[in-house]
């Protein structure tokens, strides 16, 4: 049991080896690297310009607000589209629902719609052509920072280097281009396209990389006159701060779809957050301090930041504070609570999540108790998340209860909390002090994680490379792999386990959601066959090796050695408070496989 609230509540888990006890395989989804950058296409038959722009006969889209899309965007997978694809366009499609007002629907005989299909690249046209388009996601593509890029095309964005400014912020060196595809630099009058009234933005998804349609491999065509960014421009993590701005200006959007509140707690007003009047004391919107740092500016400023505490060294047993959110009223009737806690005092005291839901009448007091934190020997912050399904209006609730005063010589702390109508992640895995880790590792470390349960009942686990074998112009890299693990409910499980798609996320810790850039990856289980002709994704039991560290049976993994660049890790905050926190999730995706629609003949 407690491994299950492990999985749902994301308490820290820490890596259980840093050797290869049992050297199980593993394989690169990308053998060849083809993810690298994908949106250069070469070798692509389409009639395709800035490499992955889709130029349709006798038409192109411009700043004219006409090639604007309506919401919701009509769309179709089409069944030649891969399976993980069709996953990745769904977690695509939920990012756009986090930080912005950019909604999709199934296509349901619409003049204008999106096509997803598999053709030879990732591409797409820009703007709303007004009678169905195609965006293909081809060998690479199944990404979803690369289909995020592709939709902003659909959605009406060009390439940040085809800007009108770019000369002052980058070089072309067009005499390191291929010949013949030098017009994939081409830059735009304003009257053309529109940057929203914005600066420009190294760090956009939509920037290209230093080495695109380079000729020689060792001289870049573009680099960036301040050299800081050389190493940024081209990220594959997600929407930069830039690239959401933008999006939310050009589309008018008043605020995201689906996220319905969050607090860093660096203001006095709490974000509209209450103390209730009837308990017996209250939270204290605290100052960090040497020892008793916040978490929003953790490692960045001294004395600075804000968090709430409840000291439980005074008062007597089984007094409680209860801080309560503002009203919110949900869309979905699926919520995820994340927010960043510690725990000093006594092994009783407790941290207790609410929900205060609409009894009916409009009143809201009808309270309901979700999940209870106990305080540990593990005194750093960790990451909680707390699965709801609420629909209708609510608040939702922290009550911090003293244990034993007596025996404390602490508190409870939270802060950088959010509140999103998605789903919490299945597993996550917290490893602490990763920086370290990486300064002392080398390419033969493995870190494999402790078994986790995905809501079938599947068992599973992620293996870690600190130093994979993978290095480019930015340095190194470390590498993720995911693998099944046998389990408690094996006998009852489907072999093999095929259509399950994994999902793995490096989650970057920034307190504003909507400015996170976490990078991610997927692949999905099929019926591929081991070199000694048994199905790879079999129960691990039969095919795997023994971990005495899990008390279980690992198979081979598969995955990705250029998974997150260490210069990534360092300069964003992936690492705060050295932790490293990765999110699995491991889904049945079956119902994806066939859900192409006929496309209805237009009037």
């Amino acid at each position: 049991m407690m491994e299950r609230v492990l999985l749902l509540f994301g308490l820290a888990a820490l890596a259980t080896s840093f050797t290869i006890p049992v050297s199980p395989k593993v394989h690169e989804v990308y053998e060849n690297g083809e993810d690298e950058n994908p949106i250069l296409n070469p070798g692509s038959d389409a009639n395709l310009f800035e490499g992955d722009i889709l130029i349709p006969a006798g038409r192109n889209a411009m700043v004219d607000k006409k090639y604007r899309w309506k919401f919701p965007i009509p769309y179709i997978l089409g069944d030649d589209l891969d399976l993980n694809a069709k996953g990745c366009v769904h977690q695509a499609f939920e990012m756009y629902r986090l930080k912005s007002c950019i909604d999709f629907k199934p296509y349901e005989g619409e003049k204008t719609f999106i096509k997803f299909e598999k053709r030879g690249g990732c591409f797409s046209s820009v703007g709303d052509q007004q009678n169905g388009q195609i965006l293909s996601l081809g060998p690479g593509c199944d990404h979803k920072a690369v289909i995020e890029h592709e939709l902003l095309h659909a959605l009406g964005f060009y390439h940040e280097q085809s800007r009108t400014d770019r000369d002052d912020y980058v070089d072309i060196w067009l005499d390191q281009v291929t010949p013949g595809l030098q017009h994939n630099f081409n830059k735009y009058n304003d009257d053309y396209i529109t940057d929203q009234n914005t600066a420009y933005d190294y760090e956009s998804v939509m920037h290209y990389r230093p080495f695109s349609f380079n000729k020689n491999e060792s001289i870049p065509t573009i680099t960036t006159k301040i050299p800081e960014f050389y190493n940024i421009i081209g990220q594959y993590l997600d929407f930069s701060k830039m690239d959401v701005l933008r999006l939310n200006r050009m589309y008018n959007c008043s605020g995201p779809l689906t996220l319905l509140d969050q607090c860093a707690f660096e203001y006095a007003s709490i974000c509209g957050m209450i103390q209730a009047s009837s308990d017996d004391a209250d939270w204290v919107h605290t100052k960090s301090s040497v020892g008793a740092e916040d978490h929003t500016l953790l490692g960045k400023c001294r004395d600075a930041g804000y968090f709430m505490h409840f000291s439980t060294m005074t008062g007597k047993p089984q007094e409680s504070a209860l801080l309560e959110s503002r009203i919110l009223y949900p869309k979905r009737k699926l919520q995820c609570l994340q927010f960043f806690y510690k725990m000093t005092g006594s092994s009783l005291d407790r941290l207790v999540i609410w929900v205060k839901i609409d009894d009916g009448t409009g009143t809201i007091r009808r309270m309901k108790k979700i999940h209870t934190f106990y305080a540990d020997s593990d005194h750093t912050w960790k990451i909680a998340h707390v699965p709801m399904e609420v629909g209708a209006k609510f608040r939702y609730a922290f009550q911090a209860v003293r244990g034993d005063p007596s025996t404390s010589a602490g508190g409870i702390y939270i802060d950088d909390i959010s509140l999103s109508e998605t789903r919490c992640p299945n597993a996550v895995w917290r490893i602490q002090n990763f920086s370290k880790i990486m300064e002392t590792a080398d390419t033969n470390t493995v870190i494999d994680s402790p078994r986790f349960y995905s809501p079938e009942g599947y068992g599973y686990g992620v293996r870690i490379m600190p130093l994979s074998t993978y290095t480019d112009y930015t340095g190194n890299y470390t590498g993720l792999y995911f693998h099944l693990a046998s389990g408690d409910n094996d006998a009852v499980m489907k072999w093999p386990a095929v259509n399950r798609q994994a999902t793995l996320v490096v989650m970057d810790q920034d307190p504003d959601i909507k400015l996170r850039m976490s990078t991610a990856r997927s692949l999905t289980t099929d019926m591929r066959m081991t070199s000694d002709e048994k199905f790879f994704w079999d129960n691990p039991s039969k095919v795997g090796k023994y971990d005495p560290s899990c008390g279980c049976y690992r198979g081979e993994s598969w995955g990705w050695r250029n998974f997150v660049k260490h210069f990534d890790l360092r300069r964003r905050n992936y690492l705060k408070n050295d932790d490293l926190i990765i999110f699995i999730d491991f889904d049945d995706i079956t119902s994806l496989i066939n859900t192409e629609v006929p496309i209805e003949p237009k009037e």
